[in-house]
Order: structure tokens, then C-alpha cells, then sequence
């Protein structure tokens, strides 16, 4: 997957520009489940690739969002919107999108989705060049996914395609593979023939960096990145 290409500002003049919404949507349907499937769709179809596809789910979950007028419904919309956007390389816009989004979960209060937002807004944060929040964003969401036992997620926070370990030194990058393959600090130590600190001090860059909490998601992160 191409790594997402943003513009420098954050917003167009007088905010962002949204597709128009469609209010033609099928009679008949329960407006939760179809919701629900419009959220999925959104996923799915940037998992694909096919971003006008998840962006015209998107629209018709705004609709919806707007007429049932719910908080959950509301945060999943501004979500999925900003989701799209990142996906458009319109990071300006995202970051706002996404921002609502986390607000509106906040106030439900929905500690899971919010942490799922946060992955998002920090790499919004990361292609407009803001690292050092980025980095927060993600070390809160890492820290709910830790409380919650969220594993998968856990594996995620920081993704950024084939860039994923752009902020890795080679050393820290050779690091992380042999704590992925099991070895111990010593044993590491040996290999490249460095001292147990320095080896210590280099995965502790690696999780700030990568805002990973423990060995366990570190090895995730690597396998995940194919950086094994």
C-alpha cells in the first residue's frame, strides 16, 4: 500500500470541503443496521482500495448520522469521513474529521472507539509533519488497548504502510527483528556484539517511536510490517 501523501495545510479557507449529501437512500431500511454496514463498507473498501467507493459509503452514512441524529451515530460518521479523507491524502480536513469524532466518543463516554480514533488522528498528525503529538495520540490509545486486552490493536497503533519503520535506525531496526525471532537482550548483546545497555536503550527507542508498550507488541508490529 502506498504510503499516504498529504497536503502541508491543514484546512482549505472557511473549513473543509464535503461532498454533497445524498438523501436518497432505500425506503424501508432499519437507519441502525444500515449504519452499521455503511461503517463496514467504509473499511472495507479502503482495505480494497477503492476509495470512491468507501467515500460514497461514507455520504450515506452522513445522512443517516443526521437525520437519526445519535452520539454513536454521529462519531461513527465523523470517523469514517475522516477515515476517507486520509485516505484522499486531505489530512487538514481528516485531522478536523477525526477530531469531532474523538470528541463525540469522549462524551459518551466510549474509551475503545476513542482509542481507535486516536491511531487515526495521529497519523493525520504524523503527514502534517506533527510527530511529537502523534506520538501522544498513539501512546493513549496504546495505553487503553493495554487495558483492555485489545492484542490486535495493539499490533497496529503507528502503521504507516511501507513507511512504518521509517523512524528506526538500521540498529534499531535490526533490533526489532531479533526481538521478533525471540532473542533475549543477551542474546542480542552477542550478535552484533553490543552491550546489554546499549541494546536496552535501542528498544526503548524502538518503543517510543513505534508507541509500543512491551516486547510481545513490538514482535506483532514487526511480523505485521514484514519487518522480519
Amino acid at each position: 500500500m502506498a504510503a499516504i501523501r498529504c497536503a502541508v495545510g491543514r484546512s482549505a479557507p472557511g473549513g473543509p470541503v464535503r461532498p454533497r449529501r445524498s438523501r436518497r437512500r432505500g425506503r424501508g431500511r432499519a437507519p441502525r443496521p444500515r449504519a452499521e454496514l455503511l461503517a463496514a463498507a467504509v473499511q472495507i473498501m479502503l482495505a480494497a482500495g477503492d476509495v470512491e467507493a468507501a467515500r460514497t459509503a461514507s455520504v450515506e452514512l452522513d445522512g443517516i448520522a443526521d437525520d437519526v441524529g445519535t452520539g454513536v451515530l454521529r462519531a461513527t460518521a465523523a470517523r469514517a469521513r475522516g477515515t476517507v479523507s486520509l485516505a484522499q491524502g486531505r489530512c487538514g480536513p481528516a485531522l478536523e474529521e477525526l477530531s469531532d469524532a474523538l470528541r463525540s466518543w469522549a462524551a459518551l463516554p466510549a474509551p475503545y472507539e476513542a482509542a481507535r480514533t486516536r491511531v487515526l488522528i495521529g497519523r493525520a498528525l504524523r503527514a502534517l509533519g506533527d510527530d511529537d503529538t502523534a506520538a501522544m495520540e498513539v501512546a493513549a490509545a496504546v495505553r487503553v488497548f493495554t487495558a483492555v486486552g485489545a492484542a490486535p490493536d495493539l499490533a497496529r497503533p503507528g502503521s504507516a504502510g511501507p513507511d512504518a519503520a521509517a523512524g528506526l535506525t538500521p540498529r534499531e531496526l535490526d533490533v526489532t527483528r531479533l526481538v521478533a525471532a525471540g532473542r533475549t537482550n543477551r542474546e542480542i548483546a552477542e550478535q552484533p556484539v553490543i552491550s546489554d545497555k546499549t541494546v536496552a536503550r535501542h528498544l526503548h527507542n524502538v518503543f517510543t517511536k513505534l508507541a509500543l508498550p512491551n516486547r510481545s507488541a513490538a514482535t506483532a508490529y514487526a511480523y505485521e510490517h514484514d519487518l522480519v
